[in-house]
């Protein structure tokens, strides 16, 4: 345990995805989807909101790592998120996934990974997460 399993490519957090996701959650605020008003912002330009990279972490793990015999895999929670650093607009991430805790279930296992949603070029992270999944075989 506290072994680093895996580390999925960089993605790409285009302003595209942003607003596509501002669209999803009914979340318009400013600072994510008006690309003038946000240049003046502290961050000169327009910021992913932080669910969004708490939201792809099923995709960055997907593409970091896999369980070739499970049937099924769910979400069953978070113990801890902590938004640490923006993610601007165009700029890349990444998730490092750290095993902490590995137990048997009835027919499967549940996971707890500590997880890290990393920018590239960032000395922050945009989160770290402990982040629990259910792997049924």
């Amino acid at each position: 345990m506290g072994e680093e399993i895996a580390v999925s490519p960089w993605l790409e957090i285009t302003q595209e995805r942003i607003d596509t996701f501002a669209k999803a959650i009914d979340d318009f605020q400013w600072i994510h989807v008006d690309r003038e008003r946000a240049k003046a912002s502290p961050f000169g330009g327009t910021i992913a909101h932080g669910f969004l990279p708490l939201s792809i972490l099923s995709h960055l793990a997907e593409r970091a790592f896999s369980f070739s015999d499970r049937k099924m895999g769910i979400n069953y929670g978070l113990n801890r998120v902590r938004f640490t650093a923006p993610v601007k607009s165009g700029s890349r991430v990444r998730g490092r996934f750290t095993l902490a805790k590995y137990e048997k279930l009835e027919g499967g296992v549940q996971v707890t990974w500590t997880t890290t949603v990393e920018i590239e070029n960032e000395p922050k992270p945009a989160l770290v997460a402990e982040w629990l999944g259910r792997h049924y075989y």
